[in-house]
């Protein structure tokens, strides 16, 4: 009777797995029509084809089970169809509907596909398309688009991205799902991801520890990276980027295939500016920075599965504008000799999922190094350090209807910091960092209209140091650390559809942050301060409710949303008020309970009458205050955004033709933490026009964009030139060219 039955479970699990799945059909606009080119992708699988001639397409070895199918069209507005596979051939047809905004999309950042109304934590989607983004040669600049983002900058060079008011540690960057380990801890580091290869970019605003574990307490960024090429296809895109403020050029290629089963890629790109010049023309010593780059990918998928290998290398060499640098430098140039960080961040990383029936599992592996060096003099070596981390992910996809999803998993990383060949300065001691998590996820759909989702996840932490010097040495002497934490978070959160146009969200999520190795060790100069190091810290606790309402119909979009953040035990730096024997500040690392509220507003407007006019507005505020009454360090100033469009079909030599203005003003900022200073209000207007042009057969996508036309001089709050009296950067004329092409 065992044999049996084993060998009918073993018969049932060979049918599921060996099942034909296929899915065809025709896409076509209201009309009835075929429309040709538009995009059919699977994103659980990593496929996709494009209709052809008559609207006809065809998706083949698809597995069995529930997965989300996106249909896009440029015009249309997006169609995403849920389907269960059994093994048999699924005849889709589709109707897509004609409209100037656009609608909403497949998003990966929420623990599983879902589109962006599914989840009751709002993620919003930044589409990285060149001829849409602002053109700068500071890449975290195109993410302050999304409102409730900003960025700390160092100049074009070195930025990092902050979130309702969190930063550095508090924001988890992912490249592609993979959590980005590469010093993320210092303002005066670089974000470390280019803009090339990357489809879109997912954010979400506010604590979401329950899905990423620490560091997410303020919100996630994920660059999604781009599609691979349509089954059956080679095609690939040359870019060339000109930037007037950096002397800047950038160069990026990439070429990617794709066969029934298989796919692959490769991009290479390289950038190299000069110092930029501030608000009314002078320079800024030391602010150029050079980049290069390499990503590839190779992958197979079936209906038994999908296996995915990715390998991304960044090198960057970044000019420190520092007192010693800004004295010596008094000709502007773009090669790194004196004074400059570099890093090298190698990463590789598998992502799996595989189909069992009616449960999917998601088995996902990285492994990053980077060594980041900072040079004083020529070939002086201050700083070498290394930081290798390996990460690792297992979830598990439970049986579930349309209206379901159900999700239990395992995360973990293990890292180690090393310095290298005994420099000057010890920043950081040598570390091991573990940590193991464990979660569990619940959406449910009740009446077609109210979903709720909720999760609880509980991580365990250890950081373990050796120490630097010996205990009579007490001027350079830190004693080892041995520190266990242990935290629980979790949300529950809700959306409801009043209506086909109207949308509801909540959510309530305690989140939690450990200290990192640099708020608990430091104990030397870091650039321009003395950074002390508190081994006593404990980790922060958030408690977030947010509301946001959604309301479109076919010509404009609405959106608002409020929070509310209590921080207990808030980690910040600030200074102390004394300085070193040689008169640098000391900052040293505390604690402070916290409050941080404020909210977004955004208006997207398409007039009827006027067909190809675009009016794009929004708002973002925030506020953050330490228990005793003091405004947090790195709180942005509220911000206001316009953008009049005009698009048109065609437009003398330009086809899909647009032309922008936008305007952005920071108000005032006179909420300063004890450590910093306010800083007065600024407007700046930019304007670019763009478009497609036909060359014969080869389609080439132009832009010419000037920021900040009237070269205004300025400084924004969150600029830490601040700190040498310097200011942002002045008028940028910038050249945008893209040549995609198609072997096959």
């Amino acid at each position: 009777m065992k044999n049996i039955f084993i060998a009918c479970a073993m018969i049932l699990l060979y049918h599921g797995i060996n099942a034909q799945n296929s899915i065809t059909g025709k896409i076509t606009d209201q009309d009835n029509l075929p429309l040709i080119g538009a995009s059919i992708f699977v994103p659980d699988m990593n496929k996709g084809t494009v209709s052809n001639s008559n609207g006809n397409y065809e998706l083949l070895n698809l597995a069995n089970g529930k997965i989300k199918i996106q249909i896009s069209f440029i015009g249309y507005a997006n169609h995403i169809e849920t389907v269960d596979l059994k093994g048999k051939n699924l005849n889709l047809n589709i109707q897509l509907k004609q409209t100037a905004i656009e609608a909403e999309e497949i998003v990966v950042s929420g623990g599983y596909n879902s589109t962006q109304h599914d989840n009751a934590v709002k993620i919003d989607i930044l589409k990285l398309n060149p001829l849409t983004i602002r053109s700068t040669p500071n890449f975290s600049e195109v993410l302050t688009q999304v409102p409730g983002v900003d960025m700390i900058s160092k100049g074009s060079g070195v930025s990092k991205p902050v979130i309702r008011g969190l930063s550095m540690n508090d924001i988890l960057v992912l490249n592609n799902g993979v959590r980005y380990e590469n010093y993320q801890y210092s303002s005066h580091h670089p974000l470390g991801i280019d803009e090339f290869g990357i489809e879109d970019v997912e954010i979400i605003k506010g604590p979401a520890s329950l899905l990423f574990g620490s560091d997410a307490i303020g919100g996630v960024i994920n660059f999604i990276k781009e599609k691979p090429a349509p089954v059956g296809s080679i095609t690939g895109d040359y870019n060339m980027q000109l930037f007037s403020n950096t002397l800047g050029m950038t160069n990026n290629l990439g070429i990617k295939g794709a066969s029934k089963k298989f796919f692959g890629g490769l991009r290479i790109g390289q950038k190299t500016n000069a110092d930029f010049l501030q608000g009314g023309g002078s320079f800024v010593p030391n602010s150029r920075f050079n980049e290069m780059s390499i990503k590839a990918n190779t992958g197979y998928t079936d209906k038994i599965g999908t296996f995915k290998l990715y390998y991304d290398f960044n090198n960057q060499k970044l000019g420190l504008v520092e007192d010693e640098a800004i004295e010596e430098i008094t000709n502007r140039g773009r090669e790194n000799k004196i004074w400059y960080q570099q890093l090298n961040t190698h990463l590789f990383s598998s992502q799996n999922k595989l189909y069992l029936n009616k449960f999917k599992l998601d088995i996902n592996l990285a492994f990053q190094n980077t060594e980041l060096i900072h040079f004083g003099e020529v070939d002086v070596f201050e700083i070498q350090m290394k930081l290798a981390t390996l990460t690792y992910e297992m979830k598990l996809h439970l049986p579930s209807k349309e209206s379901s999803e159900y999700i239990i998993g395992f995360q973990g990383f293990n890292q180690k910091n090393t310095n290298l060949n005994n420099r000057e300065t010890k920043l950081l001691p040598d570390a091991l960092t573990n940590n193991y998590s464990a979660f569990g996820l619940l959406q449910y759909t009740f009446f077609r209209k109210l979903k709720l989702q909720t999760g609880f996840r509980y991580d365990f932490k250890s950081i373990t140091t050796n120490a630097i010097s010996l205990p009579t040495d007490t001027m350079t002497y830190r004693a080892p650390l041995d520190k266990y934490f242990g935290s629980f978070s979790g949300s529950l959160g809700a959306t409801y559809n009043f209506s086909e146009k109207l949308l509801f969200r909540a959510n309530f999520a305690a989140a939690y942050r450990t200290p990192n190795l640099a708020e608990l060790t430091s104990n030397g100069q870091h650039e321009l301060r003395y950074e002390i190091g508190n081994s006593d810290l404990i980790p922060e606790n958030a408690y977030e409710t947010d509301f946001s309402i959604h309301y479109h119909i076919d010509n404009l979009t609405f959106d608002i949303a409020g929070f509310y953040n209590i921080v207990n035990n808030y980690i910040f730096i600030t200074p102390t008020g004394d300085t070193t024997n040689s008169g640098i500040n000391i900052f040293e690392y505390k604690q402070s309970n916290s409050t941080l509220f404020g909210g977004e507003v955004g208006l997207h407007v398409h007039p009827k009458p006027i067909k190809w006019l675009h009016f794009e507005t929004t708002f973002a505020i925030v506020i953050g205050k330490q228990q005793n009454g003091d405004y947090l360090p790195f709180v942005p100033a509220h911000k206001l955004r316009f953008e009049l469009r005009a698009e048109k079909e065609k437009f003398i030599f330009l086809q899909k033709a647009y032309l922008s203005l936008n305007t952005s003003t920071a108000f005032n900022q006179n909420n300063a933490a004890p450590d910093e200073t306010v800083t007065s209000a600024y407007s700046l207007l930019d304007l670019s026009i763009g478009g497609n042009i036909k060359i014969k057969n080869q389609s080439v996508s132009l832009s010419i964009s000037v920021n900040n036309i009237l070269d205004k001089k300025y400084i924004d709050h969150l600029s830490t030139l601040k700190e040498v009296n310097l200011f942002n950067p002045g008028r940028n004329i910038s050249v945008n060219l893209k040549i995609p092409f198609r072997i096959k």
